[in-house]
């Protein structure tokens, strides 16, 4: 089964032709997320601009009984953007912009394409500070963020995408646009029903805008890494820190087959001599983080810790998520396989002599490549080069 000519022409009328992708060459980058060896081909793929387009393609969808699914930047490692066969695949990296930075009442608004980068960024601009980092937080959505309720590294701390998200507007099924939420902290009459969409995967109603808390931003931090001969003790180590009543912004364990895993170029310094390493980053006042991390250093040392390196300068405390300490997770190479272009070309290089597949991609439209492969134009990896 595929898409009817007549309902390909109604959604190239809601959304405009060069918004609508429909050949091959161009659905197959949307044919899977993050998620390790799944892949689906959609039939069709749209980049909507506004609520009103998105209620009107699900009215549409509903009348044809044509599954939709919904889509970010194809990050994630649950399955959650991958379609359905020959559905209608919603893209809404295109809806990327922040519409209001409410200083006075700590709150950022966004569309749902805007990356959770992007968000940390404006909230940076206005000395605030927002603490969801997922690992991918360069090229990740918010709106991907909150149908994930992701994580991160400061999760220990701060909490995951569901502390910060204040109120929401959702496209339901059947193409109602819904508002729910405020910025009221006290908002606790009735049902919490922005609460049922975060961590739902897309499976209620798409998000077309959040309303996001923000928080002061702390004034120091420090940034530390320790490496241990056993792995038990680096467990003990962790123990020992959360028994202390100490809660860093980040406490990260990794085992030596992990960070050999991470190494991913040679010029890393990350230790390597050791059976496990805790990454850790205390923030806040800064009489404060100066006695957490003496604190934490003494209890690391207690538990037979080899070594222990604090960052020295903004270089080496890049924030977690975007390259941890000391250059652990070199950024040059890190999951670029799991980039769809890249994951694209190889199965082109696997199948060089393959004359179908050739002619099919002299077919590909010169209108559409700036769709390709997350609505907009990225570079051969998503994360930059180090």
């Amino acid at each position: 089964m595929t898409l009817s000519p007549s309902l390909l022409a109604d959604l190239s009328r809601i959304v405009a032709p060069d918004r609508v992708l429909t050949a091959l060459e161009d659905l197959i980058p949307y044919s899977f997320d993050g998620t390790a060896a799944m892949q689906q081909l959609p039939g069709c793929v749209l980049f909507p601009r506004t609520a009103d387009q998105i209620a009107a393609i699900l009215k549409l969808a509903n009348q044809s009984k044509t599954a939709v699914v919904t889509r970010g930047s194809g990050t994630g490692l649950s399955g959650g953007s991958l379609p359905s066969p020959d559905c209608i695949v919603l893209c809404t990296v295109k809806m990327d912009r922040i519409l209001e930075l409410d200083r006075a009442n700590l709150t950022l608004t966004v569309e749902p394409g805007a990356t959770t980068l992007q968000v940390a960024d404006a909230a940076a601009a206005a000395s605030l500070f927002y603490p969801p980092d997922p690992g991918s937080m360069k090229i990740s959505t918010i709106g991907g963020n909150v149908a994930e309720n992701s994580g991160g590294l400061r999760g220990l701390k701060y909490g995951v995408t569901r502390n910060y998200v204040m109120g929401l507007e959702v496209v339901l099924p059947t193409g109602e646009i819904m508002w729910t939420g405020n910025k009221c902290v006290k908002d606790v009459a009735g049902y919490s029903l922005k609460d049922l969409f975060i961590g739902s995967e897309g499976t209620l109603g798409i998000i077309t805008k959040v309303l996001l808390r923000l928080i002061p931003k702390p004034a120091a931090k420090r940034t530390m890494v320790a490496t241990f001969a056993q792995m038990d003790r680096a467990a003990e180590a962790v123990s020992a820190i959360i028994a202390a009543q100490i809660i860093p912004c980040t406490l990260e364990f990794l085992d030596r087959t992990t960070s050999i895993a991470l190494k991913t170029t040679p010029k890393s310094d990350s230790p390597l001599d050791c059976e496990a390493l805790l990454l850790m980053e205390t923030d806040g006042h800064p009489a404060v983080v100066a006695e957490e991390a003496a604190q934490m250093e003494t209890l690391c040392r207690k538990a037979g810790c080899m070594e222990l390196r604090v960052a020295k300068d903004d270089a080496e405390r890049s924030a977690p998520g975007q390259r941890p300490p000391f250059s652990l997770f070199r950024s040059g190479s890190r999951r670029a396989h799991h980039h769809p272009r890249r994951r694209h070309r190889s199965a082109q290089r696997a199948r060089p002599h393959d004359p179908l597949r050739r002619s099919r991609r002299q077919k590909i439209s010169a209108a559409n490549r700036h769709l390709r492969p997350h609505g907009r134009r990225q570079p051969p990896s998503h994360l930059p080069h180090g």
